[in-house]
């Protein structure tokens, strides 16, 4: 309203200049038609001419002022609201929102809505990153707190030899574990880059896929698991040391959540003018409600997996990116107890690394 008031205010300083103005070429033409000796041209003849611009420039200035009354009220009260989502937004309430309803059809409803949008997406970033710093303080505080409690134990003394190996073992497998955290939150850090390293050249992925499992050997010897290996011979163009990773996390899920005697199978196959790879087991299965959110960094399906089988959950989120940056596919089918099948597509030309994965 101050707005209006204002507008009001500069529109009643020009009038009388307006006014003025008409008067001078009201008269100057009346000036030059008498000059001119034109008939019909009188004193009346220029009142009329007078009256007929003033009330024209009257009803003008009429119409400013109903304008400045109606119009400015209405885009001052949208602009307060702007600047007031905006300032709430800077202070960190992703909650804010404009009423996008109010004006669906108009320009002010188009802004609205993608300020809505914006605020919901960083909302969700926010949530991310709250959730990646409490996950990530979680996962070190755990391992710290069992090497500091085993750490005092050792410093108390009165402690057998067998005592003082197995408890030296525990704060050992707690700095691999956090050692590799470590690792794993790097290599994550890194593919998340603008400028993530790839390194692709041509090489055979069934290859790759036979020395994998051969570098599982042992564990899943010494776990008493079969494996069920049929590769055809495909062709890639893709980056291998970030492919091996893929392969290595799979392999490690499987061995790990799939009891002794259990299966495990690795296939590869042309499919679509695609390279698919399935690595599936008869182990415990995921959860339908944790399938949703299986490639997420942290995620770990509690419920259909023992806790103690450890790990950090960044297994499936690293080989997802990984996928991802192939312009690939990584996708599951699983129930809970009767195991678990991730399928990998390819393509098998080079393609410009991504940060989604096709289908």
């Amino acid at each position: 309203m101050k707005l209006a008031r204002k507008a009001l205010h500069a529109l009643g300083l020009a009038l009388p200049v307006l006014l003025t103005l008409n008067v001078c070429w009201a008269a100057a033409g009346f000036l030059i038609a008498r000059a001119e000796g034109r008939d019909g041209v009188s004193m009346a003849e220029l009142l009329r001419l007078l009256a007929a611009s003033t009330a024209g420039m009257l009803l003008f200035c009429g119409v400013l002022a109903i304008l400045a009354l109606y119009a400015y009220p209405g885009h001052t009260a949208r602009f307060r609201s702007v600047l007031d989502a905006m300032g709430r937004l800077s202070r960190g309430d992703f909650g804010v929102s404009l009423d996008a309803a109010a004006e669906a059809g108009g320009p002010f409803g188009a802004f609205a809505r993608s300020f809505n949008d914006m605020a919901a997406r960083l909302g969700a970033l926010e949530k991310m990153r709250q959730e990646f710093v409490s996950n990530v303080s979680h996962e070190i505080r755990s391992p710290l707190a069992s090497i500091a409690g085993f750490a005092r134990a050792l410093r108390g003394g009165g402690l057998s030899e067998e005592e003082r190996d197995r408890y030296l073992g525990i704060i050992e497998t707690e700095c691999v574990r956090l050692s590799r955290l470590s690792d794993n939150l790097l290599k994550l850090a890194v593919l998340e880059s603008d400028h993530p390293p790839f390194e692709p050249r041509r090489y055979r992925l069934d290859r790759q896929l036979r020395e994998a499992v051969l570098a599982c050997e042992p564990q899943w010897l010494e776990k008493g698991i079969d494996l069920d290996v049929e590769l055809e011979p495909v062709e890639i163009v893709a980056d291998p040391d970030l492919m091996s990773q893929v392969w290595a996390n799979l392999l490690h899920n499987s061995i790990k959540f799939t009891p002794g005697g259990g299966t495990i199978g690795v296939r590869l196959r042309l499919k679509d003018g695609q390279a698919e790879v399935v690595v599936s087991d008869t182990g415990v299965g995921i959860g339908e409600e944790d399938l949703p959110r299986i490639f997420e960094r942290f995620h770990k399906a509690d419920r259909s997996r023992n806790r103690e089988a450890g790990g950090s959950g960044l297994g499936l989120a690293i080989a997802k990116k990984i996928v991802d940056l192939h312009r690939g596919s990584i996708t599951v089918q699983s129930r809970l107890g009767k195991g678990a099948a991730f399928t990998v597509r390819l393509p098998l030309e080079r393609s410009a690394p991504g940060t989604e994965g096709g289908s």
